[in-house]
């Protein structure tokens, strides 16, 4: 072979080998096109279910009183408990999720959160009663304890519906919900501003 057809194979192959590379880097990018990285962080967070991204513990303290026969009782009821604020990530879907290519970014709408529990610290209960002789002759201490333990437990939901534990709880869904779409996208090369918010 000569030296002319040496060089023009060489080029050939140059050619060829540039062209695939091309073709495996072109193929490359498009696996990583921003919504298909999306689309796969929404299939990972669907798999946790549920996220748990908040929780307190609130205490209640509640009265019941009865009276009967002239006579009164009353039971005071300290009530500790957790109450958990969920995230059901099932509920996410494809079209939760607005992606902006102009401008890279992200925008996650996120559905409610739910409130779960409380779940009742038993061994920080603490009681303090009055009319004994009333609670010893009668069922009214049965019937003072029930109807404590029920508004106490309604008092612990109110309390974790309230303005402030709902914003500390929906930071803190809104931050882990941008970190799980940011962090990938970030990990693949594309710089995207992520948003979630509620619907």
């Amino acid at each position: 072979m000569s030296r002319g057809l040496f060089r023009v194979a060489v080029v050939a192959v140059l050619a060829l080998a540039l062209f695939f590379g091309w073709r495996a880097w072109s193929d490359w990018q498009r696996g990583y096109d921003p919504q298909t990285v999306v689309a796969a962080s929404l299939e990972g967070l669907k798999e946790q279910n549920v996220l748990v991204p908040f929780t307190a513990r609130y205490v209640a303290v509640v009265t019941s009183t009865q009276s009967r026969l002239g006579l009164s009782a009353k039971k005071t009821l300290i009530m500790p408990g957790t109450v958990r604020y969920e995230l059901d990530l099932g509920r996410l879907k494809q079209s939760d999720l607005d992606w902006d290519g102009a401008t890279n970014a992200l925008t996650v709408t996120l559905p409610p959160l739910r409130l779960a529990g409380p779940e009742i610290d038993i061994d920080a209960i603490s009681e303090f009663r009055d009319g004994e002789i009333l609670l010893t002759l009668t069922d009214a201490e049965a019937s003072l304890d029930a109807a404590n333990r029920k508004a106490a437990q309604e008092e612990l939901i109110r309390q974790a519906r309230g303005a402030t534990p709902m914003r500390l709880a929906e930071g803190a869904a809104r931050a882990a919900i941008e970190q799980s779409f940011a962090m990938p996208l970030k990990a693949v090369g594309i710089d995207a501003t992520v948003t979630a918010r509620f619907e």
